[in-house]
């Protein structure tokens, strides 16, 4: 058989990744890393720019929602309470960052939140497949960003 392509390989590894991957201390690391980005997200929910895109997301709403951090009577479609907890937790800049920058826990736990919320009762996910999905967002993320030329000049460009 002929060699598999980059986005093959990258794709058969994510695809590979289950439950048992998570060791002790990813499990450990990934709770340290979903509640920091649970506190700067509902810290963040105060600011004027989130403030905005609440608003802006209120004509979007749904039978089938999600929470919006801080306002458990004010609920969105997954993809806009996504991108509203999304600005939470990136407004003040204060969630995790890689080196070469880059915030992974605000890009990925909004949306693994939100779909999870979404699903319907019957197919409701456990905690562990809740870190599953958390930790193949970060992990796709790494890899992109790992990938990724232009990420690795971000530095020397400030």
């Amino acid at each position: 058989s002929s060699s598999q392509t980059i986005t093959g390989n990258f794709a058969s590894v994510i695809h590979g990744l289950n439950a048992n991957h998570l060791t002790d201390q990813v499990i450990q690391r990934s709770k340290r890393m979903i509640l920091d980005t649970l506190g700067v997200g509902l810290l963040g929910t105060s600011t004027e720019v989130c403030h905005k895109v609440k608003q802006y997301s209120k004509i979007y709403s749904s039978d089938i929602s999600s929470t919006i951090w801080g306002h458990s009577d004010f609920r969105l479609p997954p993809l806009y309470a996504a991108f509203v907890n999304g600005v939470a937790v990136h407004s003040m800049d204060f969630d995790d960052t890689w080196h070469p920058a880059t915030h992974p826990s605000g890009a990925v736990l909004p949306a693994v939140i939100a779909l999870a919320e979404a699903l319907p009762q019957e197919k409701k996910i456990s905690g562990l497949d809740l870190l599953l999905a958390f930790n193949v967002g970060i992990e796709v993320q790494g890899r992109l960003l790992h990938f990724s030329s232009e990420a690795r000049n971000i530095p020397k460009r400030y």
